[in-house]
C-alpha cells in the first residue's frame, strides 16, 4: 500500500513512475509532474484502465473510496467475482494474523498471476479446466513450486467462498495430480519462511568465527560453493564482488552487488583472514582455500541432513522466494549467473540489470534478517 508521504516524496523522472496500491489502484507520476490515479479493471479476462482523477485534487483516501465503489457496483452479492472474493479472503482471513511480507506474496499471486486471467470470472461458474489453464501459465515460467502454492491458495479462497455462500465447491481440489511434480534433487534446500528463519538463527548461535561468516556470506550472496571457497580479497571493491571468468561455471565474469549485511560480514571476516589471499582459507594452510566439504560439515553440525539443506541450496532458496515475491525473472536469472540461450546477447549483457540486481540483493538480505527475527509462537 502507498502512503501520502510516499506520494509527496516521489519526484517526477524521465519516465512515468507508477506507485501501486491495492485492488488495481495505482498512481502514475508523469515527467510533467502530473499525478494521475488509475484503476485496473478486468472484463472477460482482458485488462482495461480507468482514470479516477489527479492527486492531490483526488486524495489517496478518496481514490480508494472510488475504487471500492466501482468494484462493489460491478456485480451483485450473489454473483461474486474471483477478484472480489480473493481480496475479501485476504482482508478477512490473512491480514489480521499474517506477517506483512507474507501478505505481499499473496497480493502478488492474486493481483499478478490470477486476476488478469480470471478476475472477472463469477466464482460460482469457475471450472477446474479454467483454473488449470491459469496455473499452467505459471508452470510455463519454470516456477513449479509457485504454481503448486498458488493452487493451494486458490483452494483456500474458494473454500472461503463456499463457507460464505458465494460458490458451491472448491474446484481447485480437482487439480490434484494435474500439475507438474516439484522436482527434488540432491541439491536440497529450504523454502518455508519459518524454517529459513530458524536456519539463520542456527547459523548465528551455533557457529563461530570463519565458518559462521562463510555460511552467512553464502546465505546473503547465494554464490556457488566453488565460487565461495575460492573467493579472494582482491576481487572485492567496496560493495561489489567481481568474480573472474575462470572461476565461473560458464566462464564469464560475474558481478555480485553486496548488501549492507554482506559488507558487515566482510568487515568482521577481515579481522580473521584479512592477511590471507582467500576470504576463507584452509585451517591447515592460509595459502589454500578451505575444503569444499567445510560448509556441508557445518550444516550437519547444526542438525541439517543431506536431504534438508546443502551449500548449493541457498541458490534454490533465493530463486524460489524471489520469484514468489514478484521480482523480474530476468533480473533473478542474471544474478544467479545463468547464461541466456542467445549467446550474443548474453555476452553483451554481462552486467545487465546491475541497478535492479543491487536492489534485489539488498531486499534479499533484509528478507533473510526479517525471517530470522520473526519467531512465531
Amino acid at each position: 500500500m502507498i502512503t501520502d508521504v510516499e506520494i509527496r516524496k516521489t519526484k517526477p523522472g524521465d519516465r512515468v513512475i507508477r506507485l501501486v496500491d491495492e485492488r488495481g489502484l495505482s498512481l502514475e507520476i508523469r515527467p510533467t509532474g502530473r499525478k494521475v490515479w488509475k484503476l485496473r479493471i478486468w472484463k472477460n479476462g482482458k485488462e482495461s484502465k480507468k482514470t479516477l482523477g489527479e492527486y492531490p485534487g483526488v486524495s489517496l483516501m478518496r481514490a480508494r473510496q472510488i475504487r471500492d465503489e466501482i468494484k462493489s457496483s460491478s456485480t451483485s452479492p450473489t454473483d461474486t467475482t474471483f477478484a472480489k472474493l480473493a481480496h475479501e479472503w485476504l482482508d478477512v482471513r490473512m491480514r489480521p494474523t499474517k506477517a506483512p511480507r507474507y501478505i505481499e506474496t499473496l497480493v502478488y499471486k492474486i493481483d499478478t498471476l490470477l486476476i488478469p486471467h480470471i478476475g472477472d470470472k463469477i466464482v460460482r461458474s469457475l471450472t477446474a479446466p479454467e483454473l488449470l489453464q491459469v496455473i499452467r501459465k505459471i508452470e510455463a515460467r519454470g516456477t513449479i513450486e509457485t504454481a503448486r502454492r498458488t493452487r493451494q491458495m486458490c483452494g483456500q479462497i474458494l473454500r472461503y467462498g463456499v463457507a460464505t455462500g458465494r460458490c458451491d465447491r472448491d474446484v481447485a481440489a480437482d487439480l490434484k495430480g494435474a500439475l507438474q511434480p516439484v522436482k527434488t534433487t540432491h541439491m536440497a534446500t529450504i523454502i518455508d519462511p519459518a524454517r529459513i528463519g530458524q536456519l539463520m538463527r542456527d547459523i548465528d548461535t551455533g557457529l563461530v568465527g570463519q565458518i559462521k561468516y562463510a555460511l552467512l556470506f553464502q546465505a546473503y550472496t547465494f554464490a556457488r560453493p566453488g565460487e565461495l571457497r575460492k573467493a579472494e580479497w582482491i576481487e572485492f571493491d567496496g560493495a561489489t564482488w567481481k568474480i573472474p571468468a575462470e572461476k565461473m561455471k560458464m566462464k564469464r565474469v560475474h558481478w555480485v552487488p553486496l548488501s549492507r549485511q554482506t559488507v558487515e560480514v566482510l568487515n568482521k571476516l577481515k579481522e580473521i583472514s584479512g592477511k590471507s589471499r582467500y576470504l576463507f582459507p584452509s585451517i591447515r594452510s592460509t595459502v589454500k582455500p578451505m575444503s569444499d566439504a567445510t560448509v556441508l560439515a557445518a550444516l550437519r553440525r547444526l542438525g541439517y541432513t543431506q536431504e534438508e539443506m546443502t551449500g548449493h541450496g541457498f541458490r534454490s532458496m533465493f530463486s524460489t522466494i524471489a520469484n514468489e515475491h514478484g521480482w523480474p525473472p530476468d533480473v533473478i536469472e542474471r544474478q544467479l549467473a545463468h547464461v541466456q540461450k542467445n549467446q550474443v546477447r548474453a555476452a553483451y549483457n554481462h552486467a545487465e540489470y546491475i541497478l535492479q540486481r543491487r536492489e534485489l540483493m539488498q531486499w534479499w538480505a533484509d528478507w533473510l534478517d526479517e525471517q530470522r527475527e520473526d519467531i512465531r509462537p
